[in-house]
């Protein structure tokens, strides 16, 4: 029988906005999973919502405790799921970059806060690429602050214009919103960083990444493009409904999210990230900054103008690269990856240098992101509406009115997983 959010409860997030309140209501926590009781429950909750391939790292303190593949990388050849499985990296590409980008700050190579128009030879509009933005000065007030904390004013994508009706492959890229003025996700922004890097600061992504992280990681089944060698255990996705979706193979690498990894070499990564390896602690503590409070109700649609204090309660905002907020278990810090037939999240505790690690061939995994985040770390009141990673087992939380109706705040009573 399924657990849904009952009216009662809508009253009670109604009014529970004291610490207080958030205490009373918050239940007493059962002590995270591990070994053979976690792969039962990420196994379960797999059949349960329909999740044909998972992949998933547990990280203790700065260290990998818990690594584990499930499932199927090819569904019609029976082939599974391993760790060393080429798996697409999507988004999560964006908090690898982004570190990397951190070490040329740690060494002085690149000011976060200096105009854009200062680190090129010439101005962005005389690029063939970005010609659309002469008639638009603001593109001068664009930092690189500005463009790895998603704050530029850009679209996601220009393609996908938030005044139009869905895919235009003739739209025009246009600055939406004044350039530091608020959160907008936009993958627009983070290949711009690219851009002016590659263009105006002699730096190679490709080198530095390799260079900044899948050397030094012993990253040797990662990289941001395709490499042929891949083909031999790679992992094809799937959609809602089980359809295969194949694998790109991409040809040039992008900031925004080109890498092909596995969930072997990405768990060693975010092992380092959240040691702060390769970064000294002042630029570390630069790169988890807060720089733009979020107040959208969900992350999608990008420049969506509705907004709402859901989220005040935790301080969600973005920093450079992955979003931030305060959980029960201290600061926390988060990026998902999304693409049709591919799910992934990393999550980290900054305090206790615990994470989860999560990678997915599967349209539905981001349906089990919160009970499997539950079962590895515990009570991390992890925004999932905002990042609308709705449980399988509560789609009432899909429909449309739910974007007007407050969700559970961090500490009142969360959906829960259908009983085993």
């Amino acid at each position: 029988m399924q657990h849904h959010l009952s009216t009662a409860l809508f009253g009670l997030v109604a009014l529970c906005t004291s610490a207080a309140c958030m205490a009373q209501a918050t239940p007493t926590p059962t002590p995270p999973l591990r070994g053979a009781a976690l792969d039962k429950e990420v196994q379960r909750l797999m059949a349960e919502g329909h999740v044909p391939g998972f992949a998933l790292a547990v990280i203790e303190n700065g260290k990998v405790v818990h690594l584990r593949a499930y499932g199927e990388r090819d569904t019609q050849k029976k082939l599974p799921l391993t760790v060393d499985t080429v798996m697409y990296a999507a988004s999560i590409t964006k908090a690898a970059f982004s570190y990397s980008v951190m070490s040329l700050v740690d060494r002085q190579r690149l000011n976060l806060d200096t105009s854009i128009a200062d680190l090129l030879p010439k101005p962005l509009p005389d690029y063939p690429k970005y010609t659309d933005l002469t008639d638009d000065p603001r593109w001068r007030k664009i930092t690189p602050r500005m463009l790895l904390s998603h704050s530029t004013g850009f679209p996601n994508f220009r393609s996908y214009p938030p005044d139009g009706n869905g895919y235009d492959p003739n739209s025009k890229l246009k600055i939406y919103a004044e350039p530091g003025s608020r959160f907008a996700y936009s993958g627009e922004g983070i290949n711009l960083m690219q851009f002016v890097l590659e263009n105006g600061q002699d730096t190679d992504v490709v080198t530095l990444m390799q260079k900044q992280l899948f050397t030094p990681f012993g990253m040797t089944h990662s990289s941001m493009t395709w490499r042929k060698d891949f083909a031999d255990n790679l992992a094809i996705g799937y959609d809602e409904s089980g359809k295969p979706l194949g694998h790109k193979q991409r040809e040039s690498a992008r900031a925004a999210g080109s890498m092909d990894t596995t969930i072997s070499d990405y768990a060693k990564l975010l092992a380092g990230m959240v040691r702060g390896d390769g970064l000294s602690a002042k630029t570390h503590a630069e790169w988890l900054k807060p720089v733009q409070r979020i107040r959208s109700i969900q992350q999608f649609p990008t420049l969506d103008t509705a907004t709402t204090t859901d989220n005040d309660g935790i301080k969600l905002s973005y920093a450079l690269g992955v979003a931030v907020y305060q959980s029960p278990q201290g600061p926390a810090w988060f990026k998902s990856g999304h693409e049709e037939g591919t799910n992934n999240l990393a999550l980290c505790l900054q305090q206790s240098r615990n994470c989860v690690l999560i990678m997915s061939n599967s349209s539905n995994g981001e349906s089990i992101y919160k009970y499997v985040i539950d079962a590895a770390l515990g009570p991390s009141c992890f925004p999932w509406f905002w990042e609308s990673d709705i449980p399988y087992d509560h789609p009432e939380w899909r429909r449309p009115e739910h974007r007007n109706q407050p969700h559970p705040p961090c500490g009142a009573p969360q959906p829960q997983p259908t009983a085993a």
